[in-house]
């Protein structure tokens, strides 16, 4: 029975070859879409899977109440640690604690390289089950050695033993090295860590920690627990709550509630709104998964309305099969039959597409994606996700051609009548309803990302660059260097601070004055500063001064922006005294928001202060009457000269804040290439079921020309019926693409407005390369000599 199917289904493609190459080509694009899209979704929720223990482990956060909202905050207070330990010893299996990840100056063999790493707890390699690949994962225990990631291994011992050598960090402390593990992949969310040094060491050392251990309102480490095998993750987060109120200092108590954030919820679930979590990346995983079943319903429409549109070709081969005895059930088998083959070839070309297309899409998506051949699970997902789209293409062709009367078939008196065409109508104009919707919702994101770019950042960005000061070298000759940059004419100004323009890497809350509400928490960002900075960066004052180098009394000096200022609610700020870094401090100005955060959400409510210890970031401004290269070459032969050990690296201030959209960007793009494919498969629908209507009536057309028809008339013909579904399918569309992504814009405080053109612009567009589509069968029919078509049988 099989192999008489099989012969059927060959035959069956080779007498109808355009139209089977119009199938298995929109099944194998459809197809493709949803195998690349399954691949993307799967790398997303595997991330952190990595780790065994991952279902474990979680971070401790704090949820705080300021000025009457509630903000959620990674970042806590480092004595948090001990009263953990102390407290809850048998919820917890491991507690560490953990720096940010930060470059640093590794130096061995001559060498010296910049990689990220973090100072944390000796536990962390443990708990985090790295794969070692020299050593021991305890190394950490010991406040003098290292464990460097194989790249680091590489970079700096290429293939002499690395484990015993010393390595030396930002030109101070020395390491031993005591393991090398695997490099962590790109889906978990520690991949930046290519080096863990000993936490015990960054606690020992006052040049390193910058900041008291015993300080409840310094907000600024991380904190990571593995809990106890027989703990429950939501009853320790409900007993580790009030630990901060009940342990810390009177002014650490107000509204602050812990929690734990479970590993598995990092990457996909980490957007907090009013203390709740509200999602994050997960909702880009259910719009991705939503689009890949749409572009496969696509491909399975075409294959649905081009087979029934040949309905009246088979008929009479239905006729027969039922006159020589064959029942329904063998006959929607076999057109079963059909399709899964079709859906199986077609499967073939979709791999070969996957494969040959996936380095352009791990560049599109930022990913590291990998086909993995030899899972079974992915053979046994491919198999079944094939036969469902082969049973889903067939299922109504297979109901619809078995339904034939023989007698009427072998007659040649059945015809497919007005209603019969009407389910075809229904899925070209669903098919375009999803390819429109698609590109209406393109269009929106690249819209709010064009929005948000064009938002006054309060500072020129233009000829400003930020250098990383992994070392204290810069900083020891910043006057030097300066002085002579200014000389040789290469830059026009240079500051030093405690973060970038483009980020703020501490917030305080240890704040007072005197009109604060003592009931309510307030939180700042924390920026140091030398007194050039405004200067370099070109901030903008709105009331009061800048800082002045003359004046011995800035040392105590701070300058607040406007949101810090409608913060604190303060009518007359100038000379007024803030409480915070154990001293007074006088407000001498007020500045322009800056734009240093996420450029769709209002400025945070920043202080600038000068003096402190050594800053993290040296910002210049290159003078913009020399040549930029130029310029970049002497600031990069001076930094080499005063440090010497430390690898010159920079980056544009322009560039970095354009890496803020790259995540709605890549959204963005991905949504582009899809509809693209949507659009694209719609429209060999619709040149297949035009060609097969151009065949189907070219004996009408040849009587309708012979009797004075002119070409448009014929193209009218033809195109009339496809432009009415087209444009029913945007009407069908815009109300649905309208709600989507109202609510998607919700999400931002800065939003653009959903403008009237942006759906005029997708109608027209969808209805010009559906006419165009249309339009090549159509006028290929009407050109053609109406004394041989009417000759046709």
């Amino acid at each position: 029975m099989l192999k008489s199917y099989f012969k059927s289904t060959l035959r069956n493609i080779a007498k109808s070859k355009l139209h089977s190459l119009i199938n298995i080509t929109g099944l194998s694009v459809g197809m493709a879409v949803a195998l690349l899209i399954t691949l993307w979704i799967w790398d997303e929720l595997s991330f952190d899977t990595y780790h065994e223990k991952y279902d474990r482990i979680a971070q401790v956060i704090e949820n705080s109440a300021h000025n009457n909202e509630v903000h959620t905050s990674k970042v806590i207070p480092w004595p948090l640690e001990a009263a953990l330990r102390k407290d809850y010893p048998n919820d917890f299996k491991y507690i560490v604690m953990s720096s940010f990840t930060d470059q640093h100056v590794l130096s061995a063999s001559g060498k010296n390289v910049l990689f990220s790493g973090n100072f944390i707890g000796e536990d962390a390699p443990e708990m985090l089950s790295l794969k070692m690949e020299k050593g021991q994962r305890n190394a950490l225990q010991d406040a003098s050695s290292i464990l460097i990631s194989s790249s680091v291994a590489k970079a700096l011992f290429g293939d002499t033993e690395p484990v015993n050598q010393l390595i030396q960090m930002d030109n101070k402390a020395i390491f031993k090295v005591a393991g090398v593990y695997e490099d962590l992949p790109v889906n978990t969310t520690f991949h930046k860590v290519a080096f863990m040094a000993p936490w015990k060491f960054f606690a020992g050392n006052k040049d390193w920690i910058g900041r008291d251990p015993n300080d409840w309102n310094d907000n600024s480490l991380f904190l990571y627990v593995q809990l106890s095998d027989n703990a429950d993750r939501q009853k320790v987060s409900e007993k580790i709550k009030n630990t901060k109120q009940q342990n810390g200092p009177p002014d650490a108590k107000q509204q602050s509630a812990l929690f734990l954030h479970p590993m598995g919820q990092w990457h996909l679930y980490s957007k907090f709104e009013n203390g709740v979590n509200v999602g994050g990346g997960i909702e880009y995983v259910w719009l991705f998964g939503i689009i890949g079943v749409f572009v496969l319903l696509l491909a399975c429409i075409n294959f649905m309305n081009l087979s029934t549109a040949r309905s009246e070709k088979r008929a009479k081969e239905v006729g027969v099969r039922k006159a020589i005895g064959s029942l329904r059930s063998q006959l929607v088998t076999l057109f079963f039959f059909e399709s899964v083959c079709m859906a199986f070839t077609a499967l073939v070309f979709a791999l070969f597409v996957v494969f040959i297309s996936l380095p352009a899409f791990n560049v599109l998506a930022s990913k590291k994606i990998a086909i993995p051949w030899d899972n079974p699970i992915l053979w046994v997902w491919v198999i079944g996700f094939t036969l469902v789209t082969g049973g889903l293409s067939g299922i109504y062709p297979a109901l619809y051609l078995s339904s034939f009367k023989p007698v009427k078939a072998l007659k040649g008196t059945f015809k497919a009548g007005k209603l019969a065409t009407t389910p075809r109508k229904v899925l070209v104009t669903v098919q375009f309803a999803i390819s429109v919707l698609l590109i209406i919702c393109t269009i929106v994101v690249f819209k709010q990302i064009q929005f948000a770019k064009d938002r006054s950042v309060g500072y020129s960005r233009n000829g400003l660059i930020n250098i990383e000061a992994s070392t204290g070298d810069l900083h020891s000759h910043f006057e030097a260097i300066k002085d002579e940059l200014l000389q040789n004419g290469a830059i026009v100004s240079m500051a030093e601070s405690s973060s970038p323009t483009y980020g703020i890497n501490n917030n305080r809350d240890d704040v007072e004055w005197k009109e604060k509400d003592p009931s309510q928490k307030y939180t700042f960002g924390s920026i140091r500063t030398t007194a050039e900075y405004g200067k370099t960066i070109g901030w903008k004052v709105a009331q009061g001064r800048d800082f002045n180098l003359q004046m011995p009394t800035d040392s105590d000096a701070v300058i607040i922006n406007e949101a810090a200022l409608k913060y604190m609610n303060l009518e007359d700020p100038i000379g007024h005294i803030l409480q915070f870094r154990k001293r007074s401090n006088t407000i001498i100005g007020v500045v322009k928001d800056m734009v240093m955060s996420s450029p769709y959400e209002p400025a945070k409510p920043t202080l600038y202060y000068l003096g402190g210890r050594g800053f993290d970031n040296v910002i210049i401004r290159i003078n913009p009457a020399a040549s930029t290269h130029e310029s970049i070459a002497k600031i990069e032969k001076l930094c080499k000269a005063y440090a010497p050990a430390v690898p010159f690296s920079f980056s544009f201030v322009d560039q970095e804040y354009q890496k803020k959209f790259s995540t709605e960007e890549q959204i963005g793009n991905l949504a582009t290439v899809f509809a693209i494919l949507a659009i694209f498969i719609s429209c060999i629908g619709l040149f297949g079921m035009t060609s097969f209507m151009a065949e189907q009536r070219i004996k009408e057309i040849g009587v309708r020309k012979v009797l004075g028809a002119s070409v448009l008339d014929v193209w009218a013909l033809l195109s009339k019926e496809f432009v009415v579904l087209v444009c029913l399918s945007f009407f069908i569309a815009m109300p649905g693409a309208y709600y989507f992504m109202d609510t998607w814009l919700q999400h931002y405080t800065y939003k653009t407005e959903l403008a009237w053109w942006i759906f005029a612009a997708t109608g027209i567009g969808t209805l010009l390369i559906s006419l165009i589509t249309v339009s090549f069968q159509s006028i290929k029919a009407a050109l053609a000599n109406p004394v041989k078509s009417l000759r046709t049988e």
